[in-house]
């Protein structure tokens, strides 16, 4: 039996391949997966049960329920600046990973290019190709605090670009782009006709009195651009398999009719409860201690990092940290088996998340502080044990 060409154009995640060596190692302390160690806070749950004892466990709409449409609109106008109708410029997606693909293939043709910031969210090459497109990375660069510039943008571009992403704030950098980045950017794409793909799961969760950016709100970019969202780092709701999706109507036409064929609908009684939470103050107040608290951690982690010889850039957004770990003599990836086998601390090699990657490791710090400061410390007995640093 054949495979499928595209299929095998695509690996299986290397984020998974560690976990898949972590398993059985006891006392093993995980500073890999990107997901909140924060329950769903409990009037969200509350909503989703109300909805089942309403009878909300039938199929819905493929574009979503019209009331969630109605509050992502609503929220969009309110936090990002990106006024929309709800009926014809809004879907909701089964997590915000689905939209890549979809949005991609909205649009994208055989053997297009689409111009990708490294290091890079793990999904979004294998996304690309799927589409039947390829991706081109684009390297960032520490000194520039892993930020995306239009000279990175332009070193790459060719006649076959079609379209480019963004992700900020960042995973796997936590690099939040400024308004003038986003200005630039989004004249390079009108320079060139590109679409933009824009990645705003990690939007709450900014640091040092930084604001971040919808690049969609800015004059003129609306109608080129797929603006990514989604509920499970915002609310914690990773489980539940929620996203949203801003856009022209004619895209999200498109991507409705691939999900007809793909999922049918996301679940409607997980809907209901989202649709409830945005509108409710107390979802706003569980997310803004959240960001306190990643803020403290982020600060723990970043100090210990570059106290014990891992060159740091402290990270402006989302819940990840990116040290640099050349200066050690190993690879990413002998560097994180160490950690593994000697620490019993889980992180991640830089070169998962691209080339530009290599040479550096992504910590997650959405875990407890008191795990943190225990991985800490075991990373830095043995980095001292074995005269890495």
């Amino acid at each position: 039996m054949a495979l499928s060409d595209r299929l095998e154009l695509v690996n299986p995640s290397e984020i998974r391949k560690l976990f898949d060596l972590a398993q059985g190692i006891e006392g093993l302390i995980s500073l890999g997966i990107g997901e909140p160690d924060f329950d769903t806070p409990e009037h969200i749950r509350e909503y989703a049960k109300e909805a089942l004892d309403r009878g909300m466990t039938h199929y819905g709409p493929n574009a979503g329920l019209p009331m969630l449409r109605e509050a992502v609109a609503w929220k969009l106008k309110e936090q990002n600046g990106i006024e929309v109708d709800p009926k014809t410029q809004v879907m909701v997606t089964v997590g915000a990973n689905q939209a890549f693909l979809m949005g991609l293939a909205a649009f994208l043709r055989d053997g297009e290019e689409v111009l990708i910031p490294s290091p890079m969210f793990v999904s979004y090459a294998p996304a690309v190709l799927l589409a039947g497109g390829k991706p081109v990375e684009v390297p960032t660069y520490e000194e520039n605090d892993f930020r995306l510039s239009v000279e990175d943008l332009e070193r790459h571009v060719t006649e076959k670009t079609r379209a480019l992403i963004i992700n900020t704030p960042n995973n796997p950098t936590g690099a939040v782009l400024k308004r003038k980045d986003l200005e630039e950017i989004a004249d390079f794409a009108v320079e060139h006709d590109l679409m933009i793909l824009s990645d705003e799961v990690y939007e709450h969760f900014v640091y040092d009195g930084v604001r971040n950016h919808s690049i969609a709100s800015l004059d003129g970019t609306f109608e080129r651009t797929i603006t990514i969202n989604g509920f499970s780092k915002t609310f914690a709701m990773t489980g539940w398999r929620l996203g949203f999706v801003a856009a022209p109507e004619w895209v999200i036409e498109r991507m409705t009719r691939f999900q007809m064929y793909n999922a049918t609908c996301p679940v409607t009684f997980a809907q209901y409860a989202a649709a409830r939470a945005l509108k409710d103050e107390r979802s706003w107040r569980a997310v803004e201690e959240m960001r306190k608290e990643y803020d403290r951690r982020r600060n723990l982690v970043w100090k210990r990092l570059n106290e014990m010889g891992l060159p740091t850039v402290k990270p402006k957004g989302a819940f990840y940290i990116f040290p640099r770990v050349k200066e050690t003599g190993l690879t990413d990836r002998e560097f994180s088996e160490l950690m593994l086998r000697e620490a019993r601390v889980a992180v991640v090699p830089g070169s998962a998340f691209g080339k530009a990657g290599e040479g550096y490791i992504r910590i997650s710090y959405a875990t407890a502080y008191e795990k943190l400061e225990e991985a800490m410390d075991r990373m830095e007995k043995v980095l001292r044990e074995k005269k890495l640093v």
